[in-house]
């Protein structure tokens, strides 16, 4: 379950909110120029990128304000909100969008090769670590 911030209401339940899509999409100057083809392309045709996208939420059951969200596709970490109307923010330091391609590199399941190797390094680091605080054991 994703906890939403919400820009007026502050954090909440992801199901009082409701989908929109995704944001940022511009409205055509000259909607009765368009060809069908065009027209279609503008009502059905999204980005489907893996990693950072910007989408549009409502706020449903609360406030019923719409906003923007920039969410990571893969992980669903939320990196920022911010009001309908405004610039994207520029996450330079946030993680690169990806293509959607499946990975070829040698410990990639789709290759059929073998698994990522455990080092003892990455045992003693993995051994070492302690639960946070207020967690059971």
């Amino acid at each position: 379950m994703l906890l939403i911030p919400c820009p007026n209401c502050g954090p909440r339940d992801e199901t009082e909110f409701h989908y929109g899509g995704q944001a940022h999409v511009p409205y055509p100057e000259n909607p009765n120029e368009l060809t069908d083809t065009e027209w279609s392309r503008y009502l059905f045709y999204r980005e489907n990128p893996k990693g950072i996208f910007a989408e549009r939420w409502v706020h449903s059951t609360g406030c019923r304000q719409w906003f923007n969200m920039l969410r990571d596709t893969v992980s669903y970490d939320i990196q920022a909100v911010y009001p309908m109307g405004t610039r994207r923010p520029d996450l330079a330091a946030g993680p690169a969008v990806e293509a959607g391609t499946a990975s070829t590199a040698a410990d990639s399941t789709t290759t059929g090769t073998a698994a990522p190797s455990l080092s003892a390094t990455s045992l003693a680091a993995s051994t070492t670590r302690t639960a946070p605080e207020g967690a059971t054991k």
